[in-house]
């Protein structure tokens, strides 16, 4: 049997996330849900798809790695025209290769990088409004590099997460936090081992308070020592995130 690896590129606009849903009488439609039901027609199997991990609704992702087996034989030529012919034109599969039986594209994840990208100009543009949150008001980045320290290494991010269960861990460690503006787009890309639900949405919110003057660099440090969801900022719109790429 063999174990193909899969680099897919999505527009999550449209759709509730990555993971598929099983809820009876759920239309709900997800990025595995139509990657599973193309394979499966591909390969007149029931295709199984593993993802490195979920994505909240409306995310985007532009490296975002997941693996299925499957006895098939077709070449991966053949296999990337037919999923470039028959998935939706907002999914891409850029790459698949043949890997070891073993690899697992979530368990072998050492670490994501995201990218939450803001136009900090006084008008939206019309062209990116899908793919990046429009903040009017001129953000103080230097203040916001500063509160992103207290968020580097590894902390307990239970007030950055909306997760709700007490018995999962919400130790996390992030490798960085880069903040970059050009011509008024200002990006920021966090890169860390593992992240909560909405965890790099509700930092980034929270950096988005601290450039607005509403809070202190310093106020994260409490923040985290808090432990409170409510303590943090609000939840940035999904639509300015996309999962950058996955290191094994």
């Amino acid at each position: 049997m063999r174990n193909l690896k899969m680099t897919i590129q999505y527009d999550g606009t449209r759709y509730k996330g990555w993971q598929k849903q099983n809820q009876k009488g759920n239309n709900v439609s997800t990025i595995q849900d139509k990657i599973e039901t193309v394979l499966s027609k591909m390969t007149g199997e029931s295709i199984q798809v593993i993802g490195c991990g979920r994505t909240d609704t409306g995310v985007h992702a532009e490296n975002y790695i997941a693996n299925f087996h499957t006895n098939c034989d077709l070449s991966i030529e053949t296999m990337l025209n037919y999923l470039y012919e028959f998935l939706p034109e907002d999914i891409v599969i850029k790459s698949m290769k043949d890997t070891t039986e073993r690899f697992h594209a979530r368990y072998n994840a050492k670490s994501k990088t995201y990218v939450y990208r803001i136009n900090n100009d006084k008008f939206r543009n019309v062209f990116n409004r899908k793919y990046v949150y429009h903040v009017s008001e001129k953000l103080d980045l230097v203040e916001m590099r500063k509160a992103a320290e207290f968020l580097i290494g590894t902390r307990d991010f239970k007030s950055f997460t909306s997760l709700k269960s007490n018995t999962k861990s919400t130790i996390r460690t992030i490798n960085y936090i880069n903040i970059e503006e050009n011509d008024h787009m200002i990006e920021i890309e966090v890169s860390g081992n593992s992240f909560l639900l909405n965890m790099v949405r509700i930092i980034t919110g929270t950096l988005l308070e601290v450039g607005k003057g509403n809070l202190k660099p310093v106020d994260v440090e409490r923040i985290l020592n808090e432990k409170k969801r409510s303590e943090a900022g609000p939840i940035a719109q999904a639509k300015g995130l996309c999962l950058k790429n996955v290191q094994y």
